[in-house]
């Protein structure tokens, strides 16, 4: 298993074991409420799956930069959810 799955592994494992749906995980860490992850809010996501703080910084950015559709460098529920379903399917 790539490096990569093993990441997207981790964050399927923290979504579906930890919350309810993936809605409920976006709003658990949209901290400031204000409908995107940010930067910051993308790496307490990785923090809470266990991902390296080593990488975690270097994963945030590839995740906006491979999920952020309208490049406003966060990401929406729709990009999120988008992101999660292709996390799942890849799993499958």
């Amino acid at each position: 298993m790539s490096t990569k799955e093993k990441i997207l592994k981790k964050i399927e494992i923290l979504i579906t074991n930890h919350f309810e749906s993936p809605e409920a995980a976006f709003k658990f860490f949209d901290k400031d409420e204000n409908l995107t992850l940010s930067k910051t809010e993308i790496v307490a996501l990785l923090k809470q799956a266990e991902i390296s703080g080593f990488i975690r910084g270097m994963v945030s950015s590839k995740l906006i930069e491979g999920y952020d559709k309208d490049g406003d460098e966060q990401i929406s529920w729709e990009e999120f959810k988008f992101a999660v379903d292709e996390i799942i399917d890849s799993s499958k």
